[in-house]
């Protein structure tokens, strides 16, 4: 058994010294998959036998408040809450700009979540600056609060917490639980000159952490793929992980999850979220939407200009999806964008 765990520790140090990526939403995935392994109290009784101090540990770790706090109140009565996701692309001598911005929307007593992609390049009013920029410019210079604060404006809801990961990480986590399936069907290659060298081969079978991250960075073609890709490579990674028959990966999954992600959501409260979706017979039902609109030089620099009358419909869409007193059946469902 002390052998056993020196060769863990050993494992886990090495590990460390790595780049890793993930979010909230796949923490929440990652956790409601693991139930599938065990089924119901079966379940309830794993997690908390062989996983929930690790887990507390790591979300411990990554607790960072950014001092106006909301109460954790709609986790805790099972209210619909809403979670800002950044995605960090942070590149060799420029500054951490948010590469990804997800604004999603949780009804844990419906099952059901809501994933609203805003373009990075989008158009708006930057709250702290007084400017007007790229949105996502507010994480490179007010970090989480400005992001917030930024997205709150925009889309006229609040967001009651954040959730910040390393995107570089996506390797760590990808090749850990064995690749994932992807539907690539043509070659995807980088052909500008001034952007890194990217290729993907279509039709095979699992793609690893390196590939996928590729899949999820690349941004030859359009903002709607970019993020459409994202939203796939979210769904495709909860789809391997209800694959993963070996529980002993749990832990080494957990540890990856650890140094780049933080969150001001309360420790206690995630894990009683993941309690409950443990105990569901179903998978999350994920609804997803963009931001529409049109690209725009402005100068020297390309800009994202938000639709007026598609702005509306979401923010309209995203207070329907907020509003406990709506029966599941009475959600708004996303518009088709084809």
């Amino acid at each position: 058994m002390e052998a056993r765990r020196l060769r863990r520790s050993k494992k886990n140090n090495s590990k460390n010294s790595k780049k890793k990526w993930i979010s909230i939403s796949l923490i929440i995935l990652f956790l409601a998959g693991a139930g599938f392994l065990f089924r119901k109290e079966l379940s309830l009784f794993a997690f908390n036998t062989l996983l929930k101090k690790d887990v507390k540990t790591t979300l411990d770790r990554s607790y960072k408040p950014i001092g106006d706090e909301k109460e954790d109140t709609p986790v805790l009565e099972g209210q619909p809450f809403s979670i800002l996701l950044l995605g960090i692309d942070q590149r060799d001598q420029e500054p951490s700009r948010s590469d990804t911005i997800i604004y999603s929307v949780i009804r844990p007593k419906d099952n059901k979540a809501l994933l609203v992609s805003i373009p990075r390049d989008t158009y708006t009013d930057i709250i702290g600056r007084d400017v007007t920029s790229k949105i996502n410019s507010a994480y490179a210079h007010g970090g989480e609060k400005m992001s917030i604060d930024t997205v709150e404006n925009l889309l006229n809801n609040r967001v009651d917490f954040y959730g910040t990961v390393n995107f570089n990480g996506v390797i760590d986590v990808v090749d850990a639980v064995g690749g994932v399936k992807l539907p690539i069907t043509k070659l995807i290659e980088n052909k500008n000159p001034q952007h890194e060298k990217l290729r993907i081969e279509p039709n095979k079978p699992i793609y690893s952490g390196h590939e996928a991250l590729s899949y999820v960075r690349y941004r030859e073609d359009s903002d709607f793929k970019r993020t459409e890709r994202q939203r796939i490579f979210i769904k495709a990674f909860m789809e391997k992980i209800l694959e993963l028959k070996n529980i002993t990966k749990v832990p080494e999954l957990i540890e990856i999850v650890g140094s780049n992600f933080s969150t001001n959501m309360n420790p206690d409260h995630i894990l009683e979220l993941a309690e409950t979706m443990y105990l569901n017979d179903t998978l999350p039902d994920f609804e997803s939407y963009m931001l529409q609109g049109n690209g725009k030089m402005r100068g020297s620099t390309w800009y994202y200009d938000i639709d007026s009358e598609d702005l509306e419909y979401t923010q309209n869409l995203i207070s329907n999806w907020l509003n406990g007193d709506i029966n599941k059946q009475d959600l708004i469902h996303p518009k088709d964008m084809n």
